[in-house]
């Protein structure tokens, strides 16, 4: 049919080569055009080469080379990889259209034949980072994307929502050098406003959850990490018991309202009381307060709410 564009994979090796040409050129024109660009040097390299060339040539979650392919020419290219042993994800590393087609939908034409080419494929939903581009990020709204946290190196993402609908479960953090730790920290430290993790402070965070001075609960969708909350034990003098504060609770926009908060909280104070901790307090904005009251932290002392553990423990002026 005349105008409909089509994708195409590249596997020859004349292909390849086509792809990989065009792959500099973009990141030439449209990525990197300043020459003092500092990441530049490692696009342009061969050790990135070799990466992407590692993830194309696996078995299983490959990346795929494609062409966007209109009236017998190719308009632009894609390099997704879809991680079907995980949750069905398509992360979708480059996006790309020819400058000589760009204009007219073309562009939004062809991130849709990306996405459908995806389904078929047995992808749940995709995601990409943007690289805080606000042009970018009006194109893939566009599309149907919203912004959806941080990678585990502070950058933004966005995220087409799931067509494929997972069960989420709640489980303890039980390895320290977790990628999706990072992602989620530093999704909720760029939402409340703060500086993301540096490599120092993901070391100390590390360290931290090894040493169990903080205990991590992460609620998952199969493989995929979208939410999380923390409780840091202490003993207190004035309930001469341990106590925990209550911290880090953050789930990924686009999973919210979909009963997780309730479900992380319950997980932290069941643990709580498993461990005889004399009560779980959680410091809040007062434009909070209801949704704590909702998750069961029911006494309010001062600027703080307190869930009581069932335990004997708790101090008389804490009780509501």
């Amino acid at each position: 049919m005349e105008n409909q564009i089509t994708i195409r994979e590249a596997v020859t090796e004349n292909d390849i080569a086509i792809f990989w040409e065009q792959l500099y050129a973009y990141f030439k024109r449209d990525i990197f055009p300043d020459p003092a660009d500092e990441d530049r040097a490692y696009f342009f390299g061969t050790a990135h080469r070799a990466d992407i060339q590692r993830l194309h040539d696996r078995k299983e979650d490959r990346c795929h080379y494609l062409f966007f392919y209109r009236d017998g020419k190719d308009i632009g290219f894609a390099m997704p990889v879809i991680y079907a042993t995980e949750d069905g994800k398509c992360f979708i590393l480059e996006f790309c259209v020819y400058p000589a087609f760009r204009g007219g939908g073309t562009g939004r034409a062809c991130a849709g034949a990306l996405i459908a080419w995806a389904k078929e494929n047995g992808a749940a939903y995709a995601e990409l980072n943007f690289g805080g581009q606000e042009r970018r990020c009006h194109f893939w709204e566009r599309v149907g994307f919203v912004p959806n946290g941080a990678d585990e190196w502070g950058e933004p993402l966005m995220i087409l929502p799931p067509w494929v609908e997972l069960p989420v479960t709640v489980e303890m953090l039980s390895d320290p050098e977790d990628w999706q730790l990072k992602k989620l920290e530093n999704g909720f430290l760029s939402e409340i406003g703060e500086q993301v993790l540096s490599e120092e402070r993901q070391k100390m965070l590390c360290q931290a959850v090894r040493e169990k001075k903080i205990i991590f609960f992460m609620a998952r969708r199969g493989y995929r990490a979208v939410g999380m909350c923390s409780v840091s034990r202490y003993w207190s003098t004035f309930s001469c018991a341990d106590t925990a504060a209550f911290d880090d609770f953050y789930i990924e926009p686009v999973f919210r309202k979909k009963g997780i908060a309730r479900k992380l909280t319950r997980a932290a104070q069941a643990w709580c009381e498993r461990e005889g901790i004399a009560s779980l307090t959680v410091c809040c904005a007062p434009c909070d307060e209801a949704m704590y009251q909702s998750l069961s932290f029911d006494a309010r002392i001062g600027a703080v709410f307190a869930h009581l553990c069932d335990n004997g423990n708790a101090p008389d002026g804490c009780q509501p």
